[in-house]
C-alpha cells in the first residue's frame, strides 16, 4: 500500500544510515523501486533530509530514525482522521464496493478506505461490503477478505467482472477505494480496474470516493498524463499459482495501475478533510502552496473540509 511504502522507505534510509552505507545512493535505489506510488519517494526524501541536516555525523543516523518514526506516527494518525471524515459520506445501510487492499496492511494505522469502512461498521451504517477479487494478484480476495473477516464485517468476494451487474441490480450505494498517487488536478492512479469502476459508477449514479492521506497528492505531477504507470511481468497474467494457463509464449499487457480522471470522482477524503468537487483548487487547499512534493502544509490542529467550493 502507498502509505506503508512511505513508512518503509523512510525506515530503509534510516537502516542505510545505521549500516554506514552510502545514504544518498541507498535513498535513490529505494525511491526508484515503485515508480507509481508517490509516498515511497516522499518518505525517502524526508528521512534523507533529516539525515543530511544533522549537525553531527555521529547523531545523523539517530536523526534519520527519529524522522522515520515520525512518518509512521503521522500515518497512523492520518488513518484515524480519514476514517472520521470518510464516515460523514457513508449513508445508513450502505452497501460499499471496494477494490484492492486498503486496510492495516497498507498503512501504519487501520488503513485508508478500509478504515472508513470499519468506522461505518462500528457506527451501524454498513449493510454489506463487496470485495473485488482484484486480478491478477488477488489483493482483494487474499488480503481484504482476511481483514474484513477479522473485523467481523458482512462481506462477500466477487469477480471483478461482476461489478457491473451488481451495480445494475442496485446493490451498490458507494464505491470506496484508495490511491497510489493523486495528481495536482485530482487524477487518481490506483490498482488497475479502478478506472473501470469509476466509469460504471458514473453510469449507474453511484458515488465514487477515494480515500488517501495528503502525502499521496503529488503537486509536482500536473495531471494524469504525467503519472508513470508501473507494468508488471507477463507471468502474472499468463499463469495462475505457478501453473501456465495461457498458450506457451503468450505475451501480456499487465499494467499494475490505471488512472481515473477527476471528473469521475465524487470526493477525495484525506486526513485534513474532504475535497468535493475534486479539482486542483480544492486539493491545493488540503495540501501545500508552492511545494512540488507531496507533503501537506501545516494547519496546526485544525481539520477542515472543502465541499462544493470552487477555488
Amino acid at each position: 500500500g502507498a502509505p506503508m511504502l512511505g513508512v518503509a522507505g523512510g525506515y530503509g534510509v534510516a537502516l542505510a544510515a545505521f549500516l554506514s552505507d552510502d545514504v544518498p545512493a541507498a535513498a535513490s535505489r529505494i525511491a526508484a523501486a515503485r515508480p507509481t506510488a508517490v509516498n515511497l519517494g516522499w518518505g525517502v526524501l524526508r528521512v534523507q533530509a533529516a539525515y543530511g541536516n544533522s549537525d553531527s555525523a555521529r547523531l545523523a543516523p539517530l536523526a534519520a530514525l527519529a524522522e522515520a518514526r515520525a512518518i509512521e506516527a503521522e500515518d497512523a494518525a492520518a488513518s484515524d482522521a480519514i476514517a472520521a471524515h470518510g464516515l460523514t459520506l457513508v449513508p445508513a445501510g450502505a452497501r460499499i464496493l471496494t477494490h484492492c487492499n486498503t486496510g492495516a496492511l497498507v498503512s501504519a494505522g487501520q488503513g485508508t478506505a478500509f478504515a472508513v469502512i470499519v468506522a461505518a461498521h462500528r457506527a451501524g451504517r454498513l449493510a454489506q461490503l463487496w470485495v473485488d477479487e482484484t486480478r491478477p494478484l488477488l489483493q482483494g480476495a487474499r488480503l481484504t477478505s482476511y481483514e474484513a473477516r477479522r473485523a467481523g464485517l458482512p462481506y462477500a468476494v466477487l469477480p471483478d467482472a461482476a461489478a457491473a451487474s451488481l451495480m445494475a441490480a442496485g446493490q451498490v450505494d458507494m464505491v470506496l477505494l484508495g490511491a497510489d498517487r493523486i495528481a495536482a488536478d485530482g487524477s487518481v492512479a490506483n490498482k488497475v480496474g479502478t478506472y473501470s469502476l469509476a466509469v460504471l459508477a458514473r453510469h449507474h449514479g453511484v458515488p465514487f470516493v477515494v480515500a488517501a492521506p495528503v502525502s499521496t497528492i503529488d503537486f509536482g505531477t500536473p495531471d494524469g498524463a504525467g503519472i508513470v504507470v508501473e507494468h508488471r511481468p507477463a507471468g502474472e497474467v499468463t499463469s495462475y499459482a505457478g501453473t501456465q494457463v495461457a498458450a506457451a509464449g503468450s505475451d501480456a499487457y499487465n499494467p499494475a495501475f490505471d488512472v481515473t480522471p477527476p471528473g469521475l470522482i465524487t470526493a477525495v477524503v484525506t486526513e485534513r478533510g474532504v475535497a468535493r468537487p475534486v479539482n486542483a483548487g480544492n486539493l491545493r487547499v488540503l495540501g501545500v502552496s508552492g511545494d512540488t512534493g507531496a507533503r501537506g502544509h501545516d494547519t496546526g490542529d485544525s481539520v477542515f473540509s472543502v465541499t462544493s467550493v470552487e477555488r
